[in-house]
């Protein structure tokens, strides 16, 4: 069985990384969710395994010491984390794993994880990054401000990706992002090891 792929999507705050993934996962029942481990308290309606792996803080510190997360942040007094071993068992069935994260997350998957493939999702322009923030309409000037400083920095790390693509169309962005993982699955070093099966066995 061909292994699986990780998918890694980030970007700027406000970019629209939840919409792109949930009308990408819409369009391609086959992609997984990656499910995070946090230690906050589940929410009416959540459960364990499907919404986050639910986890003490002691469990979690644990899976920090031991190398279990591919990534980790702590926000508002808890812990939140990208599990190693949920991961890797979807893609050894043979399924591909999208990851939606932001930018300092992201990285820190790709110390841990450099055969994933990393996707940067782009604004138009500033202006309509700006706007998207904007029209929220639950940011102050302040942190809109914040937030544009931050996205200008984040752009300058696009370097680290092996692709970008902007987001002007919901549709648009999808086709793409579909067209990648596609190329990705027909890459010469995903097929060899199968080939070479097939001349050993003559």
């Amino acid at each position: 069985m061909s292994k699986g792929l990780l998918i890694v999507l980030s970007g700027p705050s406000g970019v629209g990384k939840g919409t792109v993934c949930t009308a990408l996962r819409n369009c391609n029942a086959d992609i997984v969710y990656s499910v995070s481990a946090t230690t906050r308290s589940p929410r009416d309606g959540e459960r364990d395994g499907i919404n986050y792996f639910y986890k003490s803080k002691d469990q979690f510190r644990h899976m920090i010491e031991h190398d279990e997360l591919l990534e980790w942040a702590e926000y508002v007094g808890n812990y939140y984390g990208t599990p190693r071993s949920f991961v890797n068992e979807t893609i050894h069935n043979g399924k591909d794993i999208i990851l939606e994260i932001e930018v300092q997350g992201a990285l820190q998957v790709k110390e841990r994880f450099p055969q994933g493939v990393f996707i940067f999702l782009l604004p138009p322009s500033l202006e309509e990054l700006k706007y998207r923030i904007t029209n929220r309409g639950t940011e102050s000037e302040e942190t809109i401000r914040d937030r544009m400083t931050v996205a200008i920095a984040e752009l300058g790390l696009l370097e680290q990706y092996d692709y970008a693509v902007v987001n002007d169309e919901i549709e648009s962005a999808c086709d793409k992002i579909q067209a990648i993982i596609t190329a990705e699955h027909s890459k010469r070093e995903r097929m060899l090891p199968q080939v070479q099966k097939w001349i050993a066995e003559v």
